[in-house]
């Protein structure tokens, strides 16, 4: 079945974790190219100074507060968007939280908490949205490269972005089996300039990093947004991770001494106090896209190409045709 998805200046979009980081980028672009826009989070009192500010440059929005560990409350956030709005073209699950430390050092109810946002919040998303993009539309869950690779420090992070990419590859099998018009999309973010670190919960002392090379959020939102007017099973932003993650699949035992001595030195700044409170538990500190600490890429020439595949194909073989032919004129002259 060929699906066919609006123009984002067309769409209605509901994004969750709307409120800081990869959420708020993608909200933001996604009203400056004339969405209109749906931002959910824990608190609305967050998220009414930036649905003013969107509105002030000239763009659409609405703020709705809800925790996305509450299924009731995601089904309500999604009957607000289309009685808002008339109806949802698009939902992105974005909200996220983060420990740091060993999984031995992991208290329960943290690590509970964590699945509680994580995982459990993408299920709840997923199933408040599909009765809304019955009509068709797109379904985007942003995972991780953690997702796809063990991660020293992160352990617990890392397990439920496995748990994510699992759910969403069998939903979006049994989406297609069921013959419903719904695009289900992963998007896979390398390391990314948030304020994720500064608002997780840290056992591993100093105050928790990003290891560098890090891109730019408005390269994620990019990379959302061209999946919400392109069907795409998955993509990877930051070819640094896609090539970190093939080495983890690859070379598993070399990666398995490298990781941990990795971690130690760049997941931790040993200078630095952790802010507190984290995140976990409760909205602090939101409004910010960036953290602030990094000289983050702006561009991925391997995001770039994958988002165009057919386009990449082209010039690439156009490229081999131009080698080959090239080679052939130099083994013909004298």
């Amino acid at each position: 079945m060929r699906l066919s998805l609006k123009p984002i200046e067309e769409q209605v979009m509901v994004i969750t974790g709307a409120s800081s980081g990869i959420g708020l980028a993608t909200a933001e672009a996604a009203a400056r190219a004339g969405a209109r826009v749906l931002l959910v989070a824990r608190e609305e009192n967050d998220l009414r100074p930036i649905v003013a500010r969107i509105t002030a440059e000239g763009g659409t929005a609405d703020a709705y507060a809800a925790d996305v560990g509450d299924a009731d409350a995601l089904r309500a956030a999604a009957a607000h968007a289309a009685q808002r709005f008339g109806r949802i073209d698009t939902w992105i699950n974005c909200a996220g939280v983060a420990i740091y430390g060993t999984l031995r050092d992991t208290p329960d109810d943290e690590h509970t908490q964590l699945f509680r946002t994580n995982y459990f919040g993408t299920v709840h998303g997923c199933l408040a949205a599909i009765p809304h993009l019955q009509g068709g539309g797109a379904l985007i869950t942003v995972g991780s490269i953690a997702g796809d690779m063990p991660s020293p420090l992160m352990g617990a992070y890392a397990a439920s972005k496995h748990a994510v990419h699992a759910y969403v590859d069998t939903l979006r099998m049994e989406v297609a089996d069921a013959g419903l018009p719904i695009s289900v999309t992963l998007v896979k973010p390398s390391g990314i300039d948030t304020p994720i670190a500064q608002h997780a919960a840290n056992h591993a002392g100093g105050e928790a990093q990003v290891p560098p090379p890090v891109y730019d959020p408005a390269l994620v939102a990019k990379t959302i947004l061209a999946c919400a007017v392109r069907p795409r099973r998955a993509i990877t932003v930051g070819g640094v991770g896609r090539a970190e993650t093939l080495f983890a699949a690859h070379f598993p035992g070399l990666f398995g001494k490298i990781a941990p001595k990795a971690a130690a030195a760049g997941f931790v700044d040993p200078d630095k106090p952790q802010p507190q409170p984290s995140n976990l538990f409760g909205s602090v500190r939101t409004g910010h896209v960036r953290s602030g600490e990094h000289h983050a890429r702006a561009v991925s020439l391997y995001t770039a190409a994958a988002r165009r595949p057919a386009i990449t194909a082209v010039g690439l073989g156009i490229a081999a045709s131009v080698g080959a032919l090239i080679a052939v004129r130099r083994r013909a002259s004298p």
